[in-house]
């Protein structure tokens, strides 16, 4: 008797199922990874040229001074430098250099016995590196970097980057002759961290901003044309939701498809197990089904004989 295998439809279809419901996953995946990905190979490629033309100055340089490095003419308008300092005078005495109040009782995570603190003036490149939708930069953006200082250096790729722990009063940041040019305007202090990602606080004092590790910062303001861009935003929002839309539609239906397929499929399997069951001769090189011969047996008409 042939076996029935009826029971691996089921299986099939929900391999499908699977199939589709990962599918989908990976395209959700994707249209957000490309939202994201353009902020953050910006903010990255900015990192590796500062760490480069910053760590040039290091030859002969003395703890505790700050040293301005030079860059090329690609970055002209940059502004870079850099100081070493001892891990232990941070902490009894804090550090104040271009603009950046580190207040005393500030450690670095993990710890280390010297640091290098990477300052940076992005000054009319600002806008190329980093923007907020719906908001205009008033200033430049300033920022630190912080990494170790170990007394013998290989290679300048091999300096590990730290974080600032203050434990007590935050890092504040001030923007100098900015008094009048914010007054009576609303505006909020913008921090951007390692992978691009901005945060908006309200300033509390006209031209500070303050913050508990390293970014960059700046001060944005409403942009006046922010409806404008809104619109704009919208349609082009609207235009890829209505993108990813037709692509989902088109993959649910042919999901739905081979769903009513396989279905249909298991179906007929089914009724051709369930079938009579015929036995089979073989012809030449080719086996057939055959039924099986029943014959009536003859009746003869007339009297009987004996």
């Amino acid at each position: 008797m042939k076996p029935k295998n009826g029971s691996q439809c089921p299986s099939r279809s929900n391999f499908m199922q699977n199939m589709y419901i990962l599918l989908l996953f990976l395209l959700l995946k994707l249209f957000l990874l490309v939202q994201c990905s353009n902020n953050n190979s910006l903010t990255k490629s900015l990192e590796v040229i500062l760490h480069e033309h910053a760590f040039k100055s290091l030859v002969h340089q003395h703890t505790g001074s700050l040293y301005n490095a030079s860059v090329p003419s690609s970055l002209a308008g940059m502004k870079l430098s850099l100081v070493r300092l001892r891990s232990r005078t941070l902490w009894e005495k804090g550090a104040n250099f271009s603009g950046f109040s580190i207040p005393p009782r500030t450690i670095p995570v993990p710890y280390v016995k010297r640091i290098h603190i990477v300052y940076n003036d992005l000054g009319n490149l600002s806008s190329h590196y980093f923007n907020i939708s719906g908001y205009d930069l008033l200033t430049s953006v300033i920022g630190f970097i912080v990494y170790d200082a170990p007394s013998h250096i290989s290679t300048i790729t091999s300096l590990r980057k730290l974080d600032l722990r203050p434990t007590g009063q935050p890092i504040s940041i001030e923007f100098k002759n900015l008094t009048e040019m914010i007054k009576g305007r609303t505006t909020k202090c913008a921090m951007f961290d390692e992978n691009g990602k901005v945060s908006l606080s309200e300033m509390k004092f006209p031209n500070l901003c303050y913050t508990r590790n390293h970014g960059h910062f700046t001060i944005v303001l409403p942009s006046e044309t922010r409806k404008k861009r809104r619109i704009w935003g919208f349609l082009v929002i609207g235009f890829v939701i209505g993108l990813f839309g037709v692509v989902l539609v088109v993959v649910v239906g042919r999901m739905v498809l081979g769903i009513f397929k396989s279905k249909k499929t298991c179906e007929m399997e089914r009724e051709a197990e369930e079938g009579e069951f015929l036995e089979s001769v073989v012809v030449g090189r080719s086996k057939m089904p055959v039924a099986m011969v029943t014959r009536t047996h003859p009746v003869l008409e007339g009297p009987r004989f004996p």
